[in-house]
């Protein structure tokens, strides 16, 4: 029997380290070739670490959570034949890890490059996409490190029956049964241990609690907001619009369409009035390196569609809005919504934007204060569209009208010129002949 170290891999792009976000293997498991090992993350990007070889993991390297450096030991592994490290090699001697890794590959589609290491290369397989389901997140040595969401509870109905007799929480009870299933067992020991078991027929406090690390994207999440609001000084505009002509335009549209037309919604209208204000603002479509002290004025606009995800936000990257039809734009929007989604966007569609919109939708509410994706100036978020009676000279009408909330950096944008913005997107929206005047949009 030989001993094989899988090293984490060069994944391209410059990236010296990952994140460790799932392990599917522990010491003792008999894996097969391609069988997946662990999830690791680089910026945004999730990527599966596929075993090379088949073999009997020995031991695996870092908690869920912990930055790995490229080169260094994942998993360990016995294997049939001589392996790829002496078999007397000091124990935790492999975690070292060899020399930096290779420059980038720039690829933009991740893929995990051969391990950089002096043994065997891996052709491990990356599949990029997004923060694992919170299910395939495990517990290491005990703690929990799931990404944040609603805990699954696993338990036969009988259990489930005994417990709603009891006035017991599942989602609160320890199980003991494969896979973390509650037994009838735990259901007793969570009453012996202090657990509530509530009055027949009153209410119960609820007790007890988890400890939940923030790994993954919800760590890369925290991590960017936290450093757009410690960098950028924000100054919040918000401006009601009376949307009944476009909404008008777009419901006729809809029923009329054209040959291979998707479906529009109010979002490809919105993108294409950002084409025809921005030009008059060219500040706002901008990234501000403020290290350098420089502010990258872009031509075209590349508006980040702020997309919420399973494993959390993300913003994919609607590039050259500008040369992009009303359709276009709509049927970009579809593709980099469920790239998102589905963890298969690439690397490339979701950096460079130069302007985010971000939205709640039907949930909008009244408005927002939206948080400026570093290092761009501006971030817009429409709200919830609502009827309502607006006096138009001596008359009251029923119109439709959202409200249009807004952040910039203060540092670039004035607030002279964020409301001067605004109102420009306003006249737009209220008046939409004019998003399609000179263009043939």
């Amino acid at each position: 029997m030989g001993r094989y170290l899988f090293r984490l891999p060069d994944i391209g792009e410059g990236v010296t380290e990952a994140e460790i976000v799932a392990w599917h293997v522990q010491p003792g498991a008999r894996i097969r070739e391609d069988d997946n090992l662990a999830d690791v993350m680089t910026d945004k990007a999730t990527v599966e670490m596929t075993s090379p070889v088949d073999g009997t993991v020995t031991a695996v390297h870092g908690e869920v959570g912990a930055m790995l450096a490229v080169g260094a030991v994942l998993v360990e592994l016995e294997v049939e034949g001589e392996g790829n490290a002496p078999a007397q090699a000091e124990p935790g001697a492999s975690v070292e890890p060899p020399a930096p890794p290779s420059a980038a590959t720039g690829e933009s589609r991740v893929e995990a490059a051969p391990a950089v290491a002096p043994e065997r290369t891996s052709p491990a397989q990356a599949a990029p996409r997004t923060a694992p389901p919170p299910e395939k997140s495990r517990a290491v040595a005990g703690r929990v490190d799931i990404p944040i969401g609603p805990r699954q509870v696993f338990a036969a109905p009988a259990t489930r029956r005994r417990a709603y007799e009891l006035g017991i929480p599942l989602q609160f009870v320890p199980g003991t049964g494969p896979g973390g299933r509650i037994l009838p067992s735990d259901l007793d020991d969570f009453i012996a241990s202090g657990g509530m078991a509530r009055a027949p027929g009153g209410l119960a406090p609820r007790t007890g609690g988890e400890d939940v690390k923030i790994v993954g994207l919800r760590r890369r999440i925290a991590e960017r907001m936290q450093e757009a609001k410690r960098r950028i000084p924000h100054i919040a505009y918000v401006e009601e619009v009376d949307v009944t002509q476009i909404e008008a335009l777009r419901a006729e549209m809809n029923a009329r369409p054209d040959e291979g037309q998707p479906k529009l919604t109010l979002l490809p209208f919105l993108i294409r009035a950002l084409v025809r204000a921005l030009p008059d603002f060219p500040q706002v479509n901008a990234r501000f390196d403020d290290d350098e002290g420089v502010l990258h004025v872009s031509a075209g606009v590349h508006v980040g569609i702020a997309t919420q995800t399973p494993g959390g936000l993300m913003v994919p990257v609607l590039r050259h809005a500008e040369a992009l039809t009303l359709a276009e734009i709509a049927r970009e929007i579809a593709r980099l919504s469920a790239a998102a989604r589905e963890g298969t966007a690439k690397r490339e569609e979701l950096s460079g934007s130069t302007i985010t919109i971000t939205s709640l939708g039907p949930l909008g509410g009244i408005a927002t204060t939206p948080v400026i994706n570093h290092p761009e100036v501006a971030i817009i978020g429409p709200n919830r569209i609502v009827e309502k009676p607006v006096v138009q000279g001596q008359f009251v009408s029923v119109r439709k009208v959202m409200n249009i909330s807004s952040s910039f950096d203060h540092r670039i944008v004035d607030g002279y010129d964020a409301a001067s913005f605004i109102q420009a997107l306003k006249r737009l929206i209220e008046h939409p002949a004019l998003i399609f005047m000179g263009d043939g949009a």
